[in-house]
């Protein structure tokens, strides 16, 4: 689905499947959704942070959140290109044509 990772082009997909044929880019905005799907996917791991580093760590409030903040960013791509996979999924099960 995606092409090889390049720090650069960490988001570039192929067109369409080269296994299967799957047009993975249907319309201008179709990957809208997959932005709600990495919200939901990214706020229970930074809580966790935010919690741990705030309860267990002693760390104030605002330094937690930004610790969390910085310690999730490099999971940031990781959960980019995985949500984008679960909003096909989503969407190929709505809507298979």
């Amino acid at each position: 689905m995606f092409r090889p990772f390049h720090i650069r082009r960490w988001l570039d997909m192929y067109a369409v499947c080269p296994v299967c044929g799957l047009k993975f880019d249907r319309e201008q905005g179709y990957f809208l959704g997959a932005m709600y799907v990495s919200y939901v996917l990214s706020i229970p791991p930074v809580l966790a942070l935010v919690f741990i580093l705030w309860l267990l760590a002693g760390w104030s409030f605002g330094a937690a959140v930004m610790g969390a903040f910085v310690a999730y960013l490099p999971f940031v791509p990781l959960v980019v290109r995985f949500s984008r996979v679960i909003w096909i999924y989503i969407d190929r099960s709505v809507d298979p044509h």
